[in-house]
């Protein structure tokens, strides 16, 4: 199993709907990519640890899927619609990474 991460960095002067992003962006993803999603989680970003500090990223991503092929052949097929949704929410260039599953609980 691996995860897909889509990892927002807070920008300064960057823009991010977290309500679209929940609401309208992540229901059509799941839809677009159907069964090659297992599990998604949607993470809005707090703080960093040391006090006071800013969180790293201000939303974060993580697509669950068999394999990476999977994920791209669910993927490809629907990129133009789903990065040309972007813009309804961020200005942010997110950071994209493939993760292997070590271990659950």
């Amino acid at each position: 199993m691996i995860t897909v991460s889509v990892l927002y960095p807070r920008i300064e002067g960057g823009r991010f709907d977290f309500d679209y992003y929940v609401k309208v962006h992540m229901p059509m993803s799941i839809r677009l990519l159907g069964d090659a999603i297992k599990a998604v989680s949607v993470e809005r970003g707090l703080a960093s640890a040391e006090p006071g500090a800013p969180p790293a990223y201000v939303a974060l991503c993580h697509f669950t899927c068999e394999t990476q092929a999977d994920f791209e052949g669910a993927f490809l097929p629907s990129a133009a619609e789903l990065q040309g949704d972007m813009a309804n929410y961020t200005d942010i260039a997110p950071v994209i990474q493939f993760n292997e599953i070590a271990l659950t609980k």
